[in-house]
């Protein structure tokens, strides 16, 4: 074989390869929204099962926010010891564990079960920008979209399903809950062949002066409290949205359709927001539109007629869409290599989930205390506010 010809068979076995490590990307991203985005439209069928209050349902939602905040500081110590392919693994395991314990019967193993998928997608949550980072240097916009909008294509699925599969398939609530394990297993075997191909990196310094480093970093707060931020009213609209609208007249199955509304336009938000940042230096208009379809968007909710509820919900899921994709571009372009990604990601994720987990239970809690949706609206609208502030500061052309 001649010269040529062997570099043109290591190309193509060097693509071929790229394709497969993109396809499992994408199996573990399909399974990192769907065990939470189910809870939202299934709501009243749990709280009339179970008899929890408003703030019990939003800490369902919550619990796996909290483990993403307490976890994702410390993946990079797993990742230290066992790499970022067995580390993704051991995620997916977890995922359909905790994703089965939570359909028992109990309201133990509803609680137990949503900590342990929680700890498993924290791992997929910080993890997935190392990856693009460490095999897609140069095409980290594409990837970025790639597997945030497979990541919106699950959360939309789940939320628009959720209702149809517990009532007219006969599921109920605990087996529409369940049957998302399956595509945590499928994922543990299409991921299995590609852990001998993630390489371990080298590691700098110890984790603790990692953290230590980061955490003096003005750039690494505005990043992470801009993840927090998103990630806030994210969750916010998908425990909630579904109540509000039925709250206002609308039956549990179109409300669970108009979050997975909100969840489909985030996947066209995943998708053209990060390619659109990936080619330019700054970012700050993009953060700056972002922010003003946003504000449209919950002004809409607050104030006009619900007969145009589809185009408030379609700014407002795209806005989600967008931010988020955005959130896990600036991790991958800030950062000066793979080592400085998973400790970035971590950091951000670790303080911008904790922010994050607060506002569904803020949330819950202001509306039993009022009893009135207007007044955790615009808890919304300060959240947009403090969002652009911390956008700006993360848009800017600079590396940690």
């Amino acid at each position: 074989m001649s010269l040529s010809e062997l570099s043109l068979s290591k190309q193509r076995g060097a693509k071929s390869g790229n394709i497969l490590l993109i396809t499992g990307i994408l199996f573990i991203a399909i399974n990192l929204r769907p065990a939470i985005a189910t809870v939202g439209p299934l709501v009243s069928q749990i709280r009339e099962a179970t008899g929890l209050s408003n703030s019990m349902l939003g800490l369902l939602t919550t619990l796996p926010l909290l483990a993403f905040g307490i976890v994702s500081s410390l993946t990079s110590l797993v990742t230290r010891r066992f790499g970022i392919g067995y580390t993704l693994l051991g995620a997916l395991v977890l995922i359909a564990l905790g994703i089965t314990i939570r359909s028992l019967d109990g309201v133990v193993f509803l609680f137990s079960g949503t900590i342990l998928f929680g700890i498993g997608i924290t791992f997929g949550n910080v993890l997935l920008p190392s990856l693009t980072k460490q095999n897609f240097p140069t095409n980290s916009g594409i990837i970025t979209s790639l597997y945030s909008a497979v990541m919106a294509i699950g959360a939309s699925l789940a939320a628009g399903i959720s209702v149809p599969l517990s009532n007219s398939f006969g599921l109920g609530w605990r087996g529409t809950l369940g049957i998302w394990a399956v595509f945590a297993v499928l994922a543990f075997f299409v991921w299995l062949p590609q852990v001998a191909r993630s390489k371990k990196t080298p590691q700098q310094g110890t984790y603790l002066k990692s953290m230590l480093s980061l955490g003096k970093k003005t750039l690494a707060w505005k990043i992470a409290l801009f993840m927090g931020l998103q990630s806030m009213t994210f969750y916010i609209i998908l425990a909630w949205l579904p109540e509000i609208l039925q709250s206002r007249g609308f039956d549990a199955h179109f409300s669970g359709w108009m979050l997975s509304l909100s969840q489909a336009t985030g996947i066209a938000g995943s998708v053209i927001i990060p390619l659109w940042a990936s080619k330019k230096k700054n970012q700050k208009d993009i953060v700056l539109i972002l922010f003003t379809l946003e504000i449209i968007g919950i002004f809409g909710l607050l104030f006009s007629q619900m007969n145009l509820i589809v185009l408030w919900v379609s700014f407002i899921g795209f806005v989600l869409g967008g931010c988020f994709g955005l959130a896990l571009l600036f991790i991958v372009l800030r950062s000066k290599d793979t080592n400085t990604t998973i400790e970035l990601s971590g950091f951000a994720q670790s303080i911008g989930y904790l922010v994050a987990a607060t506002g569904p239970i803020i949330f819950g809690k202001i509306f039993d205390l009022t009893l009135n949706w207007t007044y955790p609206l615009l808890l919304l609208l300060v959240i947009a506010a403090v969002k652009l502030y911390a956008g700006l500061g993360a848009g800017k052309e600079e590396k940690l």
